[in-house]
């Protein structure tokens, strides 16, 4: 290469042009090798846990480079006709009472319906109230055998139990009914239940339970009312954290109810993975909300409302099953901390996604298609051998990867020790001499200490420049780089560090890269000079599968709204967007009168959460007014508002304004008399108007008169031969008459 001791690393068009042959460099490339690729299955029934597959390829290793990112690809498919175990897990408080008598012949309806989506459909029972302890429920020895005593309306009801196993999976549906026609309500104290202790031991009990491995998981979780979470036991001097063991007792009673704390979220959402288990919670309106943020917390789990009596408890099961079944999401199990991964989804519409790991709006038999990419940061300790998987969530299919690393050369088989190239007092390897403790040099020609001119002057990356970059100190021909507080000093000039890089509030690289001479390296799925910027798109996707719901762009997996007036985590809301009307009108046909495009739609519940409220009179102060034609020619009226809390509201009329249809003897007799009017008005117009002109033409003339008659009565010139006859003839009499008298 050189005369100098330089890097030996580097990009291979940059070495061949330092003067390396092509046939002394080693480039070690990263390798995968597919171990197992059963092909997907196309139905389920009539087959064993082992021959139904629905995740290829199976098994894969690799071999990675560090630094270097390899790829492989991942098919998921929600197979045909799949056998479902159904567990229904009932809160029998007294506030469920109404909802006991609904149920009460829930198993045969249950069956029916779920024959249509699967051949092998099995259904099991369990209630649960909260722990029998003050201050969760009523431990008066007066209330010990009847916690109703005294209620007047309910006065007879069963002591409170945390959770109590009634019936394990059976195809047997009347079994149900009749489990479910010896239960009666209980009474607890405060308005949280424990139903996160029956949901633990639902998960855990599988034996008891009779989970099949080789079946869909599903638990219905019905409730009225919020869950006790972890720590609330302390209230009740319950100070030991629940273990995620199995309690039933020989009674398929859970024992520990009042010995162990409630669950944790993330206790929940690990056991109810583990287990392959889809969790619904069937809830009341008015605690929709709690539990929709709940599920982006626990894996695996949707939330459907619930009617106060649980009539819809059928529908409820149903939607949830087509929704659980529309959707792939892949999740990574033991994942080693010096690889990175990172997704690009494929889904039915044919476009990548990077950075997203799941896909929805899926019918049932659809293939859908995952790009991983991954990437060793460091090189662990030889012969580290790692492995994690690949799972879709609720599947028990899984894709097993192990890792091993490539991070020596071809090269290093034929070292010398105490190679004469290295004088003997050091290791000959890949053309380069590592040099025993104490030497250094090209050939360990060295002691540590000796310097000189010459060595200093190779010491320096170029002339001008600090000896070792000021952080180090020359020793023969190397630089030997100080010790820092901060992390390592390293390069051939102490030129480099591992700690001066971007930070991200104090954290070097956010956490999410690794400091390479002052520039952050990021893992995988981050990006920027501070790897700040996950590409990750998942928090970006709305409702209805739209990214940033076609309202913005998805900037470090969040979405900027670019749409005047959108808001929202996804910019779904938008109440002075054009479309916004729109979009609400389609979920007011749906949801109120079942028609328009959504209502043979599948996805007219999951499209549409916001809240619907029928009213006689519209309130339109602070509120989008929407309105819009029916197919009956009728006029369809509601608001569209944006609460504090993010909430939308749409308020409705509780039936379109129809005029009736007009009858057609009285239109054309309407319009003949209009057109008779306007002629009689037109007429009459313009009689006024030449009345008008005429009159001020009069008056007009009868002023010109007037000043024509001043005018010739003022003239002294003008003498009227009429009166002056008159006037001379008068005089001439007078004159004689006097003469005739003076005789």
């Amino acid at each position: 290469i050189s005369n100098t001791v330089t890097s030996r690393c580097d990009y291979v068009e940059n070495l061949k042009k330092r003067g390396c042959n092509k046939a002394f460099i080693e480039n070690p490339k990263s390798s995968m090798k597919v171990l197992k690729n059963t092909p997907l299955s196309i139905k389920g029934s009539g087959f064993t846990q082992y021959d139904v597959i629905q995740i290829a390829p199976q098994r894969l290793s690799l071999d990675l480079r560090p630094g270097a990112v390899t790829s492989f690809g991942v098919q998921v498919r929600q197979v045909e006709d799949y056998p479902v175990d159904l567990y229904y897990l009932m809160d029998l408080s007294l506030s469920m009472k109404d909802d006991l008598d609904t149920i009460r012949n829930l198993g045969t309806k249950l069956a029916e319906e779920m024959k249509k989506l699967t051949s092998n459909f099995r259904l099991g029972f369990g209630s649960f109230v909260d722990k029998n302890l003050s201050p969760f429920s009523y431990t008066e020895p007066k209330y010990q055998d009847n916690p109703c005593y005294g209620y007047k309306l309910c006065p007879q009801c069963v002591p409170s139990f945390g959770f109590r196993h009634l019936l394990s999976l059976t195809d047997k549906v009347d079994r149900f009914n009749e489990e479910v026609q010896k239960q009666m309500v209980s009474r607890n104290r405060d308005a949280p239940e424990g139903g996160f202790d029956a949901i633990l031991q639902a998960a855990v009990c599988k034996e008891r339970i009779g989970w099949r491995k080789e079946a869909l998981h599903l638990l219905v979780f019905a409730t009225d009312d919020v869950p006790h979470l972890a720590l609330d036991g302390k209230l009740a001097g319950l100070v030991q954290p629940h273990d995620g063991e199995c309690y039933l007792n020989d009674k398929n009673e859970y024992s520990a109810s009042t010995k162990l704390d409630y669950p944790s979220l993330a206790l929940l959402g690990e056991k109810l993975a583990e287990n392959n288990i889809y969790l619904i919670f069937a809830v009341i309106r008015r605690h929709y909300m709690i539990y929709k943020n709940l599920t982006a917390l626990i894996p695996g789990t949707t939330v459907e409302i619930l009617d106060q009596d649980s009539k819809n408890i059928i529908q409820l099961i149903i939607n949830a099953y087509n929704s659980i079944r529309s959707k792939v999401e892949l999740t990574v199990w033991d994942h080693p901390e010096d690889i990175s991964l990172s997704f690009t989804a494929t889904c039915q519409d044919g476009r990548p996604r990077p950075g997203l790991r799941k896909c929805g709006d899926l019918k049932i038999g659809d293939t859908v298609f995952f790009n991983v990419s991954v990437e060793a940061r460091t090189c662990p300790p030889p012969s580290t051998r790692h492995m994690f998987t690949i799972k879709p969530v609720g599947f028990k299919d899984t894709l097993e990867v192990a890792v091993t690393y490539n991070c020596a050369c071809d090269c290093t088989r034929d070292t010398e020790v105490n190679s004469t190239k290295c004088s003997s007092i050091g290791t000959y390897t890949c053309g380069i001499c590592k040099c025993d403790p104490g030497y250094l040099g090209a050939q360990c020609e060295c002691q540590e200490g000796e310097g000189s001119s010459m060595y200093q002057t190779l010491c320096r990356e170029t002339e001008g420049k600090q000896m070792c970059s000021g952080r180090g100190e020359c020793s023969c021909n190397q630089c030997l780089c100080f010790e820092s507080e901060f992390g390592k000093i390293y390069g051939t000039f102490c030129e480099c560090d591992d700690f001066s890089c971007a930070r991200h509030k104090g954290i070097l690289c956010s956490g999410h890269g690794e400091c390479h001479c002052g520039e952050c390296k990021c893992h995988a799925g981050f990006i920027d000079d501070n790897c700040n910027c996950s590409t990750e798109t998942d928090t970006c996707l709305s409702n209805d599968g739209q990214m940033c719901s076609g309202r913005g762009t998805c900037v470090c997996g969040k979405c900027q709204c670019s749409e005047p007036g959108a808001f929202g985590d996804t910019c779904e809301k938008c109440p002075t967007c054009p479309d916004a009307c729109g979009t609400k009108r389609e979920c007011i046909e749906c949801r109120l009168f079942n028609s328009g495009r959504l209502a043979d739609n599948q996805t007219c519940e999951k499209l549409c959460k916001d809240e619907i409220v029928t009213v006689d009179k519209l309130d339109d102060q602070h509120t989008v007014l929407c309105l819009y034609k029916t197919e009956k020619d009728c006029v369809m009226k509601f608001t569209y508002s944006e609460h504090a809390s993010g909430k939308s509201v749409l308020s409705a009329l509780k039936e379109p304004e129809c005029g009736s249809p007009p009858d057609a003897m009285t239109v054309l007799l309407a319009v003949v008399c209009s057109i008779l009017l306007i002629g009689i008005v037109l007429l009459a117009i313009w009689k006024l108007v030449i009345t008008i002109h005429d009159r001020r033409e009069f008056a007009r003339f009868q002023s010109a008169r007037s000043r024509a008659r001043y005018e010739m009565a003022s003239n002294p010139l003008y003498k009227q031969p009429i009166s002056s006859h008159a006037v001379d003839t008068m005089f001439n009499m007078q004159s004689k008459s006097y003469n005739g008298m003076a005789r």
